[in-house]
C-alpha cells in the first residue's frame, strides 16, 4: 500500500484534483454524523474539527502484512457569507437559490485536511503521525437571479448541488460568476493542494 492515498472523501471535485495532481489514490468510507456539530463556532474551528473526526471514522481495508503503512486523507469545506453566516450544504433547491445570492456580497470559503500516515502492527492500523491544515479563499461569487436556474440546472448534475457547500462551484460552468478571488482557490474547490503537497511530503509520501 506504499505511496498510496486513501480518500475517505464522495466529492467529485476533491478526486479530480488529485487525478490532476497524479496523485494515486483509493476511495474508501467513513461513517462519521456531521448533524451533531456546533455550527455556531468559527469557520476555521469548524472544519479542523469535522476533518478530524472523519479521520477518527474512516473504514479502512485490512493489510496482510506488518509494518506495511498507508496514507489517509479527509477533509471538509464550508462557507461563509459576508454577514458570517455559515452555509453548508443547502437542505433542497430554495435553500440553494438563497445561499447563492448571499455570496454575492462576498464569501469566505475554507478547506481544512486531515493527513495521516498509519503502520499495520498487530493487526491494526496505528497512526504515527496526523497533520491538519487550513486554508481558505474570499470571494464574490455573482449569478444573477434570472440565471440562477440555469446555473444549477446546468452546472450540476442530479440535483449534485444539494452536496455543495453553499451550491456554490466557482470552476466549469460557474467561473463566469466569479467575480474576484483572493486566496487558495483550490480550497475553495475543496482540497487545498499546497497544503497537502507539502503535509505528503513531511509524511514521507513522495
Amino acid at each position: 500500500m506504499n505511496n498510496l492515498l486513501f480518500l475517505a472523501s464522495k466529492s467529485q471535485s476533491r478526486q479530480k484534483l488529485l487525478e490532476e495532481s497524479k496523485i494515486q489514490f483509493r476511495l474508501i468510507e467513513q461513517n462519521l454524523d456531521e448533524s451533531k456539530f456546533d455550527f455556531s463556532l468559527p469557520l476555521k474551528k469548524i472544519v479542523e474539527t469535522i476533518a478530524t473526526q472523519k479521520m477518527d471514522h474512516v473504514i479502512l481495508p485490512q493489510s496482510n502484512k506488518e509494518n506495511d503503512f498507508c496514507y489517509v486523507l479527509t477533509a471538509d469545506t464550508m462557507g461563509e457569507n459576508s454577514n458570517g453566516e455559515i452555509q453548508g450544504k443547502a437542505i433542497d433547491k430554495a435553500d440553494s437559490i438563497q445561499k447563492i445570492k448571499s455570496y454575492r456580497n462576498g464569501a469566505v470559503t475554507g478547506t481544512a485536511i486531515c493527513l495521516e500516515k498509519r503502520i499495520f502492527k498487530a493487526a491494526n492500523w496505528i497512526t504515527e503521525k496526523r497533520i491538519i491544515r487550513y486554508a481558505q479563499a474570499s470571494y464574490i461569487f455573482d449569478v444573477p437571479d434570472n440565471l440562477i436556474e440555469w446555473y444549477l440546472e446546468n452546472g450540476f448534475k442530479d440535483q449534485s448541488y444539494l452536496d455543495v457547500s453553499g451550491a456554490v462551484q466557482i470552476e466549469g460552468l460557474g467561473a463566469q460568476f466569479l467575480k474576484n478571488i483572493s486566496g487558495s482557490y483550490s480550497a475553495v474547490l475543496g482540497l487545498p493542494l499546497y497544503e497537502l503537497r507539502k503535509s505528503l511530503q513531511e509524511l514521507g509520501f513522495y
